[in-house]
């Protein structure tokens, strides 16, 4: 598979901070690739290294193999780093051509780009009379005139109403469809669960994860307990083949991680058996968000 970008140690730090702390991962033609991280933990300055507008402190970055310059390789990305900039008393058509003068684009592209985004029919009015969400699909098609090979996104969904991010997201899922290779920045997780194929989790502007989503989600799940003889419950749990660990949650809840599959029925057979009564068992899996707190939980 075709390697689009490759992070090696990359590093920034602004005087005492490091922002960004010897970073590495690859991305791969075809997938859509979520930076998922807080406020703060170095998204949109590594986005910022990679496209040229930060200087890093240490460590290299190269696109496409590193068969070209830097300057020539962003001539094949398309990327949103900022809020949308276009002149507010100009239609949305006229923007765009503006912005194939300076990309050195053919401007026949623009009906097919404003279609993507769905803003061909509001093509002729002006800019200032935009939503929040439709500059922010402008911008997307302003981003998609060069033909890019990957698009990059910092926050796409930043201060959207819910329809506004449902409109880019069904967006960014279309694009992918197509095969676009696509690197965005967010810290919702909710956004990377629905749109993202890998996820590249930072804290701190370390790197805690980097592959598929499904595989940060692969765990065997966890039993939620109840029993009135907690300690005859929290006895057998401990000595549990199948429980990794466990912690008791509020109103009483205990909640079991699981080491390897193992059914509630068998569990609930154990616990019968040493005369432990459960009040309450059911198995569940967790969420991106649950993988995400245990992931980030001691740094």
């Amino acid at each position: 598979m075709k390697t689009i970008l490759k992070l090696k140690g990359l590093t920034k730090k602004f005087g005492s901070l490091t922002a960004v702390n010897a970073l590495s991962f690859n991305i791969q033609k075809g997938n859509v690739y979520g930076i998922l991280g807080p406020n703060g933990s170095g998204k949109s300055t590594t986005l910022g290294m990679v496209l040229n507008v930060v200087n890093p402190t240490s460590g290299s970055f190269e696109w496409f193999d590193g068969n070209m310059t830097t300057h020539n390789a962003l001539k094949k990305v398309g990327a949103i780093i900022e809020s949308p900039n276009f002149y507010p008393s100009m239609s949305a058509e006229d923007n765009l051509k503006l912005v194939c003068k300076i990309k050195e684009v053919d401007s026949s592209k623009i009906d097919h780009v404003l279609d993507i985004v769905n803003l061909k029919d509001r093509k002729k009015d002006h800019f200032k009379s935009y939503s929040l969400g439709m500059k922010q699909r402008l911008a997307i098609a302003s981003a998609l005139l060069n033909d890019p090979e990957i698009l990059i996104l910092d926050e796409p969904t930043n201060g959207l109403d819910p329809q506004g991010i449902h409109q880019i997201r069904e967006i960014i899922k279309r694009i992918a469809a197509d095969g676009m290779t696509i690197l965005l920045a967010s810290h919702l997780l909710d956004e990377v669960e629905k749109v993202c194929s890998h996820v590249i989790v930072i804290r701190n502007g370390v790197k805690l994860y980097a592959g598929p989503v499904d595989e940060l989600n692969a765990t065997h799940g966890f039993f939620e307990l109840k029993s009135e003889d907690k300690e005859a419950l929290k006895q057998l749990l401990d000595t549990h083949e199948a429980i990794e660990s466990y912690d008791e949650e509020e109103n009483d809840l205990i909640k079991a991680i699981l080491s390897q599959p193992y059914e509630a029925k068998a569990l609930n057979k154990e616990c019968f058996e040493n005369q432990i009564l459960l009040t309450h068992l059911v198995k569940r899996k967790e969420t991106l968000e649950e993988q995400f707190l245990k992931l980030t939980k001691n740094q």
